[in-house]
């Protein structure tokens, strides 16, 4: 059975590139009825928190990326590092290395000096020195000192490593923590992961973690390294550009499905396809149509895949995600025209429901015009040009046809194009010159709010 996971390091939040991977990885299980893991590598105990924790398990919850097992807690397993690394050990696959800091920076230094690449020079390996007294050891691997590791990635292709550009890597620290390289393996093997699939800036790490795996004799995962994302400039991917936590694009703004749309469309493709329901991705889903070269980053084309979402999203539910964005700006929707309605309105000319509330704000609370529309609409002439509008708006039946219809017929008597009349009355009400057709904008607004707004700002025209 295929068994992929996502395992993330609680030192921040859940990123662009980690919530691509968890997807990969998620669609790749959904794609062959397998199972999706989820695992906190918390083994950083200086910077794993509780509050990154969580930020992980909502951003995973936010995106839909539901697991079927976990989460599971590297820092809950220490017994089983320590039992396999006892194992290593007993096996001569393993030893005890006593070198101080201070002995590993000198040798660095010297190596440096020398041209040469860092790396620990395996003075302990078959040591029969006595063990230096006060010193608590660290445990280390046997890597192979000859032949080659060599693996198919499913992105990437055929890799191989020579054994000997490879150290003996520390298996446990002095502390008892396990490192990345070693507490990884055992948990893949204890979990049964059959396709490893991450960022390609594990690449070098496999070939340690293959040895590792047949020191004891495990079946090797399929690995796939996922190229990462750069920037829309082509660097690497900063706040900047987007690499913010998946959570702030929630409160953004922007629909999960969405998002999740386009973190898919980030260095995979199934043909054309631009704008694809989950199930679609479930069924689309391989390996191979993964890129091989790195994702750009373009908040326009989100911006775009965002929108597309919105317009076909149900308007009670686009409803209840714009509440809180109004009361956040001071709107209460209780007294006003009916929220779904306002929605409809105004969704198809908007990219993120934020700026859909900004756009339904004139709804529930009256905006003060700037100074430069009061003087070019708010003046004597507007005054006299809809007088007789306004007498009209008291008396007809409060419909989007009859409010057109005398909006028209104004203009038509004062021998004026229809924006003369339309655009004061846009910014009397609204406060704003792009809204919808105002005769949409009046209908919802309703005849009482409509002309209270027209005679309070009717009552503060110059003379």
């Amino acid at each position: 059975m295929v068994r992929t996971r996502f395992a993330p390091s609680p030192t921040g939040y859940l990123h662009i590139g980690g919530a691509r991977t968890a997807l990969f990885s998620w669609a790749y299980a959904r794609r062959h009825g397998g199972k999706f893991i989820l695992r906190i590598e918390d083994t950083d105990q200086e910077r794993s928190t509780q509050q990154s924790t969580q930020a992980i398990l909502d951003g995973m919850a936010w995106l839909g990326l539901e697991y079927d097992e976990g989460p599971f807690y590297q820092m809950q397993r220490l017994q089983r590092y320590h039992e396999v690394a006892e194992q290593l050990l007993r096996n001569n696959q393993a030893y005890h290395c006593y070198a101080t800091k201070e002995e590993l920076d000198d040798m660095r230094e010297r190596q440096l000096a020398a041209g040469l690449k860092p790396r620990y020079d395996g003075r302990w390996r078959d040591s029969t020195q006595t063990p230096p007294a006060g010193v608590k050891p660290v445990i280390r691997f046997k890597n192979p000192l000859e032949g080659y590791v060599t693996f198919n990635d499913q992105i990437k292709g055929r890799i191989s490593v020579a054994n000997h550009e490879l150290d003996d890597l520390v298996l446990l620290r002095s502390d008892g923590i396990p490192t990345y390289n070693y507490s990884v393996v055992l948990d893949d093997l204890d979990m049964n992961i059959s396709h490893v699939i991450r960022g390609d800036d594990h690449v070098n790490n496999t070939p340690r973690q293959i040895n590792i795996l047949k020191a004891l004799n495990a079946s090797l995962p399929e690995y796939a390294h996922v190229p990462m994302i750069l920037g829309s400039n082509g660097e690497r991917l900063s706040k900047r550009h987007g690499a913010v936590s998946v959570t702030q694009y929630r409160d953004d703004g922007y629909l999960p499905e969405a998002l999740l749309n386009y973190l898919a469309r980030l260095g995979w493709s199934h043909g054309d396809e631009e704008i694809f329901s989950r199930e679609e991705l479930i069924e689309w889903f391989d390996l191979s149509s993964i890129s091989r070269s790195p994702a750009k980053f373009n908040p326009e084309k989100l911006h775009w895949i965002n929108q597309q979402y919105l317009k076909k999203t149900d308007n009670s539910r686009l409803a209840q995600l714009v509440v809180p964005f109004l009361n956040k700006d001071n709107c209460h929707v209780s007294g006003g025209p009916n929220l779904t309605h306002v929605v409809n309105l105004l969704k198809e000319r908007v990219n993120t429901i934020e700026e859909l509330a900004n756009a339904a704000v004139y709804f529930y609370r009256p905006l003060d015009p700037t100074d430069e529309l009061k003087a070019q609409y708010l003046n004597s002439e507007t005054k006299s040009l809809l007088a007789d509008l306004i007498e009209k708006l008291n008396h007809i039946e409060w419909t989007r046809e009859s409010i057109h219809h005398e909006i028209k017929t104004a203009a038509k008597n004062h021998d004026v194009k229809l924006p003369k009349i339309a655009m004061p009355l846009r910014v009397m009400v609204t406060g704003e010159v792009h809204t919808p057709s105002i005769d949409a904008v009046l209908e919802l607004l309703g005849r009482e709010e409509t002309l209270a707004r027209i005679n309070n700002r009717l009552s503060k025209f110059p003379d």
